[in-house]
């Protein structure tokens, strides 16, 4: 596979590894050269992570693990916490794509849901003040029976065979736009149209073990969820499934 020119300066896979993160963290801490947008992937990731340091394992050749170097050097510090954000944006975008007639978006604050079922998660990691690694798993070849739970979903149990260059391509594309509107100050609107959090049910598993139940009403200017009247920078969010209404209503 590789990604255009225009696209992404530098595009390594690997065959196999543990984690595309942990090692594109390390290869930029040991000085080598990996410029903004330059990804590190792989079909088989034996040893990822998810967020609150959770094992993200998926068969091998059933995924892609993804990580892109991101320049935030010219992003105003009140902005970063709109880094995941972004970066579930670009995915849920790039994936939309070849998703058509499914409802695609973003649970907040980095999930990528396709009709309410995961195909996406991502987790971000500073590397310096200017720099962060993003790294994304999508389920795309992984079958109904190696689903891992009822909530997850891929592309081949949807019934599409994915094009992953294709799905690479517009995905590190959309990220560098967005973090250039991030720059400017124009991306929140473009986030707040695709997180499907917002006007939704929730229940909020905060740090420390508190639970919030309420309505998310939107992302403030932090990039914060807003359930009812509290603004929350970090927490599991649970989508509430709206009941079905019963025979003859």
């Amino acid at each position: 596979m590789t990604a255009s020119t225009s696209t992404s300066p530098r595009i390594v896979e690997v065959d196999q590894t543990a984690s595309t993160n942990a090692d594109l963290v390390t290869a930029i801490a040991a000085g080598e050269e990996w410029p903004h947008l330059s990804v590190l992937f792989t079909r088989h990731q034996t040893g990822g992570r998810g967020r609150l340091d959770r094992a993200w394992i998926a068969p091998a050749k059933s995924a892609l693990a993804v990580s892109v170097v991101v320049n935030i050097a010219g992003v105003p510090r009140d902005r970063l916490g709109w880094i995941p954000l972004v970066a579930g944006t670009a995915m849920a975008e790039a994936a939309a794509k070849q998703l058509p007639g499914n409802n695609v978006g973003v649970k907040w604050p980095n999930d990528v849901l396709v009709n309410d079922q995961k195909i996406c998660g991502i987790l971000t990691e500073v590397v310096s003040a200017d720099t962060v690694v993003v790294g994304s798993g999508i389920n795309t070849r992984m079958t109904a029976d190696q689903l891992p739970v009822p909530t997850a979903t891929s592309f081949a149990a949807l019934g599409v065979t994915v094009d992953e260059e294709r799905l690479l391509d517009d995905y590190v594309a959309e990220l560098g736009i967005l973090v250039q509107t991030l720059e400017t100050g124009t991306a929140a609107s473009r986030v707040r149209s695709a997180c499907l959090t917002i006007g939704q049910g929730v229940v909020a598993h905060l740090p420390g073990g508190e639970q919030l139940h309420g309505t998310a009403v939107g992302i403030d200017d932090d990039g914060r969820l807003l359930v009812d009247d509290r603004p929350l920078a970090a927490g599991d969010i649970v989508h509430l499934r709206r009941s079905a209404p019963a025979d003859g209503v």
